[in-house]
């Protein structure tokens, strides 16, 4: 099965050297932090994996995050034992700064990356890579969300993963269907294009790659996984939630605002013609949708996280309130100066109680639709809930983005002075 995210029929690339004896065809990253213990068990398998069913050559690289514990130690014994496998230690942390690096630096024409508790099933390794061999895509992605991947995980992850993916698809159009998977390969040809133009050194970096590419025409493969959540993952998910939820607005904006020089990409790779009309350069009214879109995105985020928290400690309506409350009240200061191009202190507070009224509005449809919930049923789980105000949240969008548009921040004369855009 495979899924090609870019639009019509594309040209393929000339298929990779495989037979050149002076660089392995494949060189697959593992990016660590304090892995002390897993990491030898981790790279065995996987050489044994590549040896037994790989048809090519392969090197696997071990990228150290700057580790504090015996990871760097451990790197170098299985460098020391095994002919495939290189160490490189960074000074800094983070997973898109250490992939950066072991790219660009990297001589093989497949570049991959794979975490190293292999939560994905390293039978999906060959067909993730054959199509950039052959010359068929650019970037091959592991897909949890594909309707033959068979996932194993909490449903506390599992929302997450959907909510992330909901927001890609609203706000920045993304196609692709996975994005934070660790398991993704690339050709180094495009690689060495479209690194520099990714800027994000952690956990957002897969995003921004693939929307990148895929608003530059680039063909996206993907491959249904097998996935088995590890239990004992070392990420912090509202710490990387917020990190990547500032990592969408900052590249929703980019491209809102045509900042991003895609044309620089698509050029050598040729692209579709309906992928770079995306890329222009929107105005007014396009232009204000994309940031509302972006920010509104960002906010519904802050908002159910909010709310998930006070939730633990009084009951849904006062939760609902606090947590519309503070959101709208950053809503409005974002679409105020990202949106609309409010600069300054003028009228601040006049646009915030505005915006208050704006924020009636939804508290309103939020709460009749608790209230709703509560009335059909006696015990509604938290879930529920969830999905109760998700769809509330976005019946007041339309309605939220006129009365912002109309009368809090009206279209001004562009010979007024105290205009700033």
């Amino acid at each position: 099965m495979r899924t090609d995210t870019s639009p019509g029929t594309l040209p393929a690339r000339e298929p990779l050297p495989v037979t050149a004896a002076d660089a392995p065809v494949l060189d697959v990253v593992i990016p660590v932090y304090n892995e002390e213990k897993d990491l030898e068990p981790c790279v065995l398998r996987l050489r044994d994996h590549l040896a037994g069913t790989f048809p090519y050559s392969f090197r696997i690289t071990i990228a150290d995050n700057a580790s504090t514990d015996r990871t760097p130690e451990v790197a170098a014994g299985l460098e020391a034992m095994l002919d495939e496998v290189r160490a490189v230690r960074l000074d800094q942390k983070g997973r898109g700064r250490a992939l950066r690096s072991v790219w660009s630096a990297s001589d093989s024409p497949v570049l991959a990356y794979m975490d190293v508790d292999l939560s994905t099933g390293l039978n999906a390794l060959l067909p993730l890579v054959a199509p950039l061999i052959s010359g068929h895509s650019d970037l091959a992605i592991g897909s949890r969300l594909a309707r033959s991947s068979r996932v194993v995980r909490g449903p506390k992850r599992e929302f997450i993963s959907r909510a992330y993916n909901l927001i890609l698809r609203s706000s920045l159009s993304a196609r692709f269907t996975d994005a934070q998977c660790g398991f993704k390969a690339i050709r180094r040809d495009v690689a060495q294009r479209l690194l520099p133009m990714v800027e994000d050194t952690g956990w957002f970096f897969d995003t921004e790659m693939l929307v990148v590419a895929e608003r530059a025409g680039l063909r996206i493969h993907e491959v249904p996984v097998d996935w088995v959540d590890d239990p004992e993952s070392t990420v912090h998910i509202v710490r990387t939630a917020v990190d990547d939820l500032r990592g969408v607005w900052r590249v929703g904006r980019a491209l809102g605002v045509g900042a991003l020089p895609l044309d620089r990409l698509a050029r050598p790779f040729g692209d579709d013609p309906r992928d770079r009309e995306l890329t222009g350069v929107p105005g007014g009214l396009a232009r204000q949708l994309v940031g509302f879109c972006v920010v509104g995105a960002l906010s519904t985020l802050l908002y159910l996280l909010l709310y998930s928290l006070f939730r633990t400690g009084v009951s849904p309506q006062i939760a609902n309130a606090g947590a519309l409350l503070v959101s709208a009240l950053i809503n409005t200061a974002a679409n105020r100066r990202l949106t609309f191009g409010v600069s300054g202190r003028d009228s601040a507070v006049r646009h915030q109680a505005q915006g208050l009224v704006v924020f009636a509005i939804g508290l309103a449809l939020t709460s009749g639709s608790l209230a709703a919930l509560g009335a059909a049923s006696d015990d509604p789980s938290h879930g529920t809930e969830l999905a109760v105000l998700i769809a509330a949240n976005l019946a007041a969008t339309v309605l939220r983005f006129l009365l912002f548009r109309a009368w809090v921040f009206p279209e001004r004369r562009s010979d007024d002075p105290r205009t700033a855009r």
